[in-house]
Formats: structure tokens, sequence, C-alpha cells
């Protein structure tokens, strides 16, 4: 039983490590420098006296475009975390429901030693042997007892099986959906290199004024669009007051400007945008979803003329990045692969909604 029981634990602590191995953060599961193909557009617009504008267009699709496998790949990873934490749970639970088994199964052998060591006859025939009226009323109770404790230890015997059955059944289940989500990762990791990649190669094809125009065109286009967003009067209505919560969580993220951006990343050297706006209220003590989209569906919606320092602006008709209103009409956000965390207009991008981590708290 011991040698078996050794076995069992080693079994589940293969499964342990392999789980662990499956959902690790940064783990290679594919070639991650895949050869990016050049863009249709890209070679027209260089050759073409380099349409700058053209450029930059094309730049803010292919980061887009990153920034949704990010939230894919951040969704993977939360699943294949929450995942392999089941698995270890019920790997746990096959080892303890073995040596449960293990000790009934013990019991039910001492009991039909017991009926050995008494001639091989049942409790019954005993009884009816007995000569001795209060023997056989003594001896009638036991028989109860006896019958009773029997019929109890055959059906935890049973519910042991059937719950060792069960949780086989579901780590098997679970093991399905940890290595779909494995698969959903790789597939994530890949958009998000080869948009980069082709992102990287169409800067890198500029020269260094050319990189400097394109810089300022970005700073123009965000410009144009926080100036038409002011223009609408929308500033004048936002006058909420941060909570303590909300305090805190903008206290942290506006302390990690300058660091780099990057995908997957929730600090606290690098970060990507969701990973930033997690990660700034975790530290004031609440947790949300990880990622933009899952922040966009699971808090609570805000109307932009109530919104608050602390609260989270999702841009885009995908939700595909998320930033920190501070006031003032600024935000705090992580753009890009190739820039920093920074302050920004907060209608500097389309705007698809307001939510608030706090929903419950007042202000202060």
């Amino acid at each position: 039983m011991g040698t078996g029981k050794r076995g069992l634990i080693a079994t589940a602590v293969a499964v342990v490590c392999a789980v662990t191995v499956l959902a690790a953060p940064g783990t290679a599961f594919a070639n991650p420098t895949p050869t990016p193909s050049p863009t249709p557009s890209a070679g027209p617009a260089l050759a073409a006296g380099k349409d700058l504008e053209a450029v930059r267009k094309k730049l803010d699709k292919l980061y887009r475009a990153a920034g949704r496998a990010t939230d894919e790949y951040n969704a993977a990873e939360e699943k294949a975390d929450k995942q392999s934490a089941e698995v270890v749970e019920l790997a746990k639970k096959i080892v303890k429901g073995q040596e449960k088994l293990r000790k009934l199964k013990d019991r039910a052998g001492a009991a039909a030693a017991a009926q050995y060591r008494g001639g091989g006859l049942p409790p019954e025939a005993h009884l009816v042997l007995s000569d001795d009226p209060q023997d056989f009323l003594d001896g009638a109770g036991r028989v109860r007892e006896g019958h009773h404790a029997t019929k109890g230890l055959l059906g935890e015997l049973t519910r042991t099986q059937e719950d060792l059955e069960q949780y086989a059944k579901d780590a098997s289940a679970q093991w399905k959906k940890l290595e779909a989500g494995r698969k959903a990762k790789a597939a994530a990791q890949k958009k998000i290199e080869k948009q980069i990649a082709q992102a990287e190669k169409l800067e890198s094809a500029l020269q260094k004024e050319e990189q400097e125009r394109l810089a300022e065109l970005e700073k123009e286009a965000a410009n144009k669009a926080q100036t038409a967003w002011l223009d609408s009067g929308i500033l004048d209505e936002i006058d909420g007051k941060a909570s303590e919560q909300g305090k805190k969580a903008v206290q942290y993220a506006t302390a990690q400007i300058g660091k780099l951006y990057q995908w997957g990343a929730e600090g606290p050297k690098t970060y990507d945008c969701s990973g930033l706006t997690s990660q700034a209220w975790l530290s004031a003590g609440r947790g949300i979803p990880r990622t933009s989209q899952e922040q966009w569906k699971r808090l609570r919606h805000i109307d932009i003329q109530d919104m608050r320092p602390g609260d989270l602006i999702i841009y885009f008709g995908d939700a595909s990045h998320v930033a920190m209103y501070i006031g003032d009409g600024a935000m705090v956000h992580a753009p890009r692969p190739g820039r920093t965390v920074t302050i920004a207009g907060a209608g500097s991008m389309p705007i698809l909604g307001v939510v608030r981590p706090d929903a419950d708290a007042g202000t202060n």
C-alpha cells in the first residue's frame, strides 16, 4: 500500500509540474521569430515619396492588431492559470481519495478477518446458538449495530470510489481545456509577433528625419482628436472626485510613467495597457479582470460626463485598448510597442466607454 501511495503522490506531483510548465508566463510554445512578409502597401508608399501619413495609418493598424492579439494572449493566459489551479486541486483530491479508499478497504478487511476468527459464521448464526436470554438480547443489539456499521462502511466505500471516478473525469476535462488554452496562447503570440515585426520593419525603412516627422504626425493626430473632444464641452461636465481607492490606483499608474511597453507584461518593469490598469487597481486593493475587453464586459459602465480619476477609459470598437483617467481631461496609459507609459489626452483616441472598478465606493 505504501508503494502505491508513493506512486499516486508522484503522479500528482508530475501533474502539478506539467501544469506549471504549460501555464508558465513567457513559455515559448512556438517559433517566436516568424519571418514577416512585406506588407502590400508598404513598398508603394515608401517608393512614392514616402507618404508618411500613409505610413502612420499603416503602423496604427498594425499596432492595433497587435493590441487585439495581446488581449487574446492575456485572456488565454488568465484562463490557463485558473485551469491549472483546478487541475492541481483535482490531483490533490485524487491522492486524498485514494488514501481514504485504502483505509476503508483496510477496515473492511479487518471486519472480514474478525468474522473468520469467529469460525466463519455470520453474527446471526452465533446469536441463534446462544442459550442465555441476556446474551441473546445483547447479541441482537450488537448484530444491529454491526449491520449499520457494515452498511455504512460499504456505502462510504461506494461513494469514495464514485468521487474518485468523477475527479478523474474532471481532471481529464480540465487537462483538455488547458491544452486548448495553450494552443490559443501560442496562436495569439504568433499574431502579436507578426504584427510587431511588420511594424518594426516598416519603421526601420525610414530615415532618421522621417522617423522624427512620423512621431510628429502621431502627436498631431492625437492632439487633433483631443482638441475635438474638448471642443465638445465635455470637460465642463466632468467634475467627479476620486474615491480613496481611485486615488491609490492613479498614484500607482502615474508612478510607472517612463517604463517601457511590453505585450503581456504586468510590471514592475514593463507593462501592456491592461497590465498597467489591472495592477494599478490591485495595488489599491481591488482585483479587476486582466484584459481590456473583460474590463469592458465585467466592470460597471459609467457615463463619460460622470467620469472620475481612477475610472478606466476603453478605446476603439473592439475594446482593444484601455487607459486610466487622472483628471483634467488627461489619462495615463501604456500606448504600444516602442513607447513608454505616458500621460495623454483622454480624447486622443476613439472612446468606446468608461468603466468603474470601485462602483460601490463613494467619493472624497
